[in-house]
């Protein structure tokens, strides 16, 4: 008797393993199904950075709920961090550079860009003021230390292009992983590097005390085609394909609330929009961080649609400097790392 009693719990046991076992197969295959009832949870590759600010405003005026979502977001301090979160099932989404969703699909990822907040990176390569008299340009960056968020990072890509573009090879300055923020600013105070790429309100600080001054400035669209050739689409809202394709509705939804929010952002002043976000973001210096909105506001756009031709210089930057994607650019197809359908849909 307590044998078969055994056996039945037994039995009964590998039944409920496998049910969960299969839901949980379930989820993964359709990105998750924690978004299923408006529950979101989107990592953030740095909350605090302008770049990245339609995230956080977005939640600050309401417009998620107002959509009837319930987002949560959460942050690393790097996207290349950020989309290692979403390919493992943990968020529904990442604010971070459009680029990870070229890179990913090398992988065998389909992961696209659903709204495009910026068309242009928003990022500065920043010089020590103490280096400021031997490096004026990214020509003059052999043998020197320049800080990146991290290997691997948008703003690694970034760098070695500027510099094979000013004649030298990549193995003709040190990489180093400066981070952001805090971080960034003690490596280039300290001599850690010599200069790096950063965003606001980073690099707001850095130029308000004097220890740092502009190289490259890629926060408008004159300077990027300047500095790069043509457009770089940044900062967006981007997804797993599966998860798409499976929660059009929520995904329509967020796409309503971001591109609500860049709509507002193009009728306020810097002011305006720096009251409606957290205070501690701020550093406590609300002067200064209205400088670093003043400085990058800019970049974003007005619509969340992806430009053609923007994508296109993304992948012959990657195609450049991305170990993943060189040698593979003919594999790429562009059309799957983007949709233009929600924030068309958005705009009416």
């Amino acid at each position: 008797m307590r044998k078969t009693t055994r056996v039945a719990a037994a039995a009964l046991a590998a039944v409920t393993a496998l049910s969960v076992s299969a839901c949980r197969s379930s989820q993964s295959a359709s990105g998750g199904s924690k978004g299923d009832a408006g529950n979101i949870k989107i990592m953030v590759g740095g909350i605090d950075k302008v770049i990245y600010l339609p995230a956080k405003l977005t939640d600050q005026l309401g417009y998620f709920k107002q959509e009837g979502l319930n987002v949560q977001l959460l942050t690393e301090p790097a996207g290349a961090q950020a989309e290692n979160v979403l390919i493992s099932g943990d968020v529904q989404g990442v604010v971070g550079f459009y680029d990870h969703t070229i890179d990913l699909q090398t992988k065998g990822k389909c992961i696209q860009s659903v709204v495009q907040f910026a068309d242009v990176p928003g990022e500065v390569e920043i010089v020590s003021t103490a280096k400021a008299g031997k490096i004026k340009s990214p020509a003059d960056f052999k043998g020197t230390r320049l800080g990146v968020t991290s290997p691997g990072s948008s703003t690694d890509f970034l760098t070695r292009f500027l510099a094979v573009k000013h004649g030298l090879q990549t193995s003709d300055y040190t990489t180093v992983k400066a981070g952001a923020g805090q971080t960034f600013i003690a490596a280039l105070e300290n001599g850690g590097i010599d200069a790096g790429m950063s965003t606001d309100p980073t690099t707001a600080r850095l130029l308000t005390t004097g220890k740092g001054k502009i190289l490259v400035d890629m926060r408008t669209e004159a300077a990027t085609k300047a500095a790069l050739g043509g457009l770089y689409p940044s900062s967006s809202l981007y997804m797993d394909c599966a998860y798409v394709k499976a929660h059009p509705d929520t995904v329509q939804k967020l796409a309503n609330a971001f591109v609500r929010t860049l709509g507002w952002i193009k009728t306020q002043t810097p002011a305006q929009i720096a009251a409606k976000m957290p205070a501690d973001y701020a550093g406590g210096d609300p002067k200064l961080y209205e400088k670093g909105i003043t400085d990058t506001i800019g970049m974003f756009n007005a619509d969340g649609i992806m430009p053609a031709d923007g994508a296109r210089n993304v992948l012959e930057v990657l195609a450049q400097f991305s170990p993943n994607v060189k040698g593979r650019k003919d594999t790429i197809d562009l059309t799957k790392t983007y949709t233009t359908d929600f924030a068309q849909k958005a705009k009416h």
